[in-house]
């Protein structure tokens, strides 16, 4: 069947195309122009705004942590919605299902879920495998494991860190390494309460520099295409701003990946020893060709914080709104999970001011990635009105009038006139994360891209336009229509299998029959749990 997307305004910065023109589908792939056949159906969008489908790069959508924010705030989830039959997990709620149906309905398309343990591998794809529409991708956390500490204490060899980094990617089923806070996990075993790059684990007599700097070569080295994925020390404290300066330098001209920016973007000036450094931040990026960020943009409103970083939920468990939070201690990653209000208050206002710095700051949108970081700086629902908030200074300007603005006085966003283009957009959430992932499948309108295809009514009211596309396609299905999810299918799941010595396996069945007496079976799986693309009623992703 071939399909003509008619008259609409194509922005497509990868292939360079600007203007009118049709987009054709063929069997699920965009193709050139037919010469001698007709289009079997034709969408007219004259008006409309034409791109691929949205990616997102960094969304805890999946696994440990978001299943235990659900029992934990059960007031905060549908959870006793009814929902299509005969699905993975019929029986489990609506929550995750309505995961794929939501980001689908403001043309996203690709997620990532960032932060997956490897020994929870399993449970993650089961429940990213219930989430319908968008293809899903994870990144596997390493660097508070004692196998990975424990070899750098013993200075092995880089080919065998190399096939240790290799065989997590490869028998996690996902796209790219995560490392949290490295080194403060275990070192919080040990009555270790804050932990910064310099600071040695105790037992192994690693820093977390070294850590990052060991993960950072592996990843470099097996030639996976996304970059070391660094949460960063010292998240979420007042002159924080430094730690993350410190680790875009120690990089020393690799690639690297800092996540959520904004919660490292804070300095000690004024009264309350809490300000912006976004600017400052901004500009060490813009000259750092090797670093690419995503922002973790704090939006106003209840949510939870779900982290691997046991020590900043630690710590913040205080703060929780409502007092209620999980911390648990896990052998190679802790976490927490932590709910939190963020009120329009002095540092409120002045993290939301931080996220929009950054992304106004930082010129090159190949290298700034669009996250609130679902759901710890606002739920990824939030998405429209930060698309406003970029794309419109009056808009900001409006939102300003209502925050504290003692806050917005240790910040430079009034002075920035900047706003976002629809080119800018585009590039930032479709080609820019496509290249980041290694995904030349997607991200652009080109001939041979898979056809995931998002159409938008132009207008003056951005928050609308974004919030319900008016057409999305998936891999040349029609799966929304005027903001409403019309079609349902499966995406699949993408994932990695680097090269590596297949000793590393012999070796990682001794060392978990040592470690938790069980065979490795428990801890592998094979690729029929993960969900893989098909259609709807053949609910092939059941595990």
């Amino acid at each position: 069947m071939i399909i003509r997307v008619a008259g609409g305004e194509v922005v497509d910065p990868v292939n360079g195309f600007p203007g009118k023109r049709d987009v054709w589908i063929k069997d699920g792939f965009i193709i050139e122009k037919p010469v001698s056949k007709r289009a079997d159906k034709t969408y007219e969008v004259s008006g409309c705004v034409v791109m691929a489908g949205a990616i997102d790069i960094h969304s805890h959508i999946g696994g440990g942590n978001v299943n235990t924010a659900r029992l934990l705030l059960p007031e905060q989830h549908a959870a006793h919605l009814k929902r299509p039959l005969h699905t993975p997990l019929a029986n489990a709620g609506w929550s995750t299902f309505n995961t794929g149906c939501l980001y689908a309905q403001m043309g996203f398309t690709t997620v990532v879920e960032p932060a997956m343990s490897p020994t929870n591998a399993l449970h993650t794809h089961m429940e990213l495998a219930d989430i319908p529409i968008i293809d899903k991708a994870t990144l596997a956390i390493l660097g508070n494991d004692d196998f990975l500490l424990s070899m750098i204490r013993d200075n092995a060899s880089s080919a065998m860190i190399d096939d240790y980094v290799a065989w997590t990617v490869s028998t996690a089923r996902s796209l790219g390494v995560k490392v949290i806070n490295a080194g403060a996990a275990a070192a919080f075993k040990e009555n270790i309460r804050s932990f910064a790059l310099d600071d040695v684990v105790p037992s192994y007599g690693v820093t977390s520099r070294k850590i990052v700097e060991t993960l950072q070569s592996a990843v470099g080295r097996l030639g996976i295409p996304h970059p070391l994925h660094v949460h960063a020390n010292n998240l979420g404290i007042a002159g924080n701003a430094a730690t993350a300066a410190e680790t875009i330098r120690a990089s020393q001209g690799q690639p690297i990946h800092l996540a959520h920016l904004q919660f490292y973007g804070y300095g000690t000036e004024g009264k309350r020893g809490f300000s912006s450094e976004a600017a400052r931040l901004a500009d060490l990026v813009n000259n750092t060709e090797n670093v690419t960020i995503d922002v973790g943009q704090v939006m106003f409103g209840q949510t939870v914080t779900i982290s691997s970083d046991v020590t900043r939920q630690y710590s913040g468990m205080r703060t929780a709104s409502p007092k209620k939070s999980i911390l648990f201690d896990g052998d190679g990653n802790g976490g927490g999970i932590v709910p939190y209000r963020y009120r329009k208050d002095y540092y409120g206002s002045l993290q939301w001011a931080v996220g929009l710095e950054l992304f106004l700051l930082i010129n090159d949108p190949w290298r700034v990635f669009f996250t609130t970081d679902h759901p710890n700086g606002a739920p990824f629902t939030a998405y429209p009105e930060l698309f406003e908030l970029l794309m419109r200074r009056d808009v900001r300007h409006a939102k300003m009038e209502e925050l504290d603005h003692s806050a917005l006085e240790l910040t430079t966003l009034a002075s920035i006139s900047r706003e976002y283009t629809l080119e800018e957009v585009a590039v930032m959430t479709r080609a820019a994360p496509a290249k980041l992932l290694g995904l030349d499948d997607r991200g652009h309108l080109g001939p041979g891209a898979i056809a995931d295809i998002a159409v938008y009514r132009k207008g003056q009211d951005v928050q609308k336009m974004f919030r319900d596309a008016a057409l999305v396609f998936k891999n040349g299905d029609l799966v929304v229509e005027d903001g409403v999810v019309t079609h349902y299918r499966w995406g699949k799941t993408m994932h990695l299998n680097p090269p590596l010595d297949k000793a590393i396996i012999k070796r990682m069945q001794a060392y978990h029959e040592d470690r938790y007496g069980l065979s490795l079976d428990w801890f592998t799986f094979s690729d029929s749990a993960i969900c893989r693309e098909t259609p709807f009623a053949e609910v092939a992703c059941k595990s």
